[in-house]
């Protein structure tokens, strides 16, 4: 079964428990007092953080519109390059988006939800945020109220200000990014820092570790996208230090 069938079939609301499981459930037909109270934590197998992710993305994409005010075709359009839905499926998924966008709950239950599912992987945390950004700026421009929620859900994914404002950079104006923020140093650091800074961060975002952890095979070109920027920052800093 694909992950869309497993998510869809309603089996994904009783692994996941807490509020995306819930909302599943809702879309499945399943009465919510059946799913487990407690959600999966850290500790939930990779399928049910792969689950995790792809319902989390779908959730928070769907509040981040309502935030909005307005759900525009190309956000829509870049929502669906993301994610290989089967054609059979895309009405299904629609029918998630739409629940999601209606519910009376806030966003921050399911941030919050998420957020402990990957509390040791912030790498999955930010590329989930990316993602958010890929469907945000679709239309051109990412407004005020998105960049707002956006703030918020970094908030709650632990982000602190500096990290949230290097992510933010990175994603409305990678062009003009310090090569040295990206990284995570400064430009006293020393060349043996910043050699150390760029191994873990290419470790850390490799596509292959990120699914590992928990990413859904549509976020590779994501993934690649973040180890690019990460690559051509390192190339900048090497050829203004000349580092061998």
């Amino acid at each position: 079964m694909s992950i869309w069938g497993k998510i869809l079939g309603g089996a994904a609301g009783l692994a996941l428990g807490g509020p995306l499981g819930a909302l599943i459930g809702a879309v499945a037909g399943h009465a919510v007092d059946k799913l487990r109270e407690t959600p999966a934590d850290e500790n939930a197998g990779d399928a049910t953080k792969q689950i995790a992710f792809t319902i989390g993305v779908i959730v928070l994409g769907a509040k981040m519109a309502k935030a909005d005010g307005v759900v525009t075709r190309d956000e829509v359009t870049a929502f669906k390059q993301m994610f290989r839905i089967p054609p059979d499926e895309v009405k299904n998924v629609g029918r998630l988006f739409d629940q999601a966008r209606k519910d009376s709950q806030g966003f921050e239950p399911y941030a919050k939800q998420i957020a402990r599912m990957f509390k040791n992987n912030p790498a999955v945390l930010e590329e989930l945020v990316r993602g958010l950004f890929h469907i945000a700026r679709a239309d051109g421009k990412v407004t005020d109220d998105e960049l707002q929620f956006l703030a918020n859900v970094s908030e709650i994914f632990g982000f602190s200000e500096s990290q949230w404002e290097r992510i933010y950079g990175e994603n409305v104006s990678p062009s003009s990014f310090d090569p040295f923020q990206l990284l995570g140093v400064s430009r006293d650091s020393s060349n043996d820092e910043i050699k150390s800074a760029h191994r873990k961060l290419v470790l850390e975002n490799h596509p292959d570790r990120l699914m590992a952890q928990g990413m859904p095979q549509e976020f590779v070109d994501l993934a690649n996208e973040k180890l690019a920027n990460i690559n051509a920052a390192y190339d900048q800093i090497r050829k203004l230090r000349e580092i061998s």
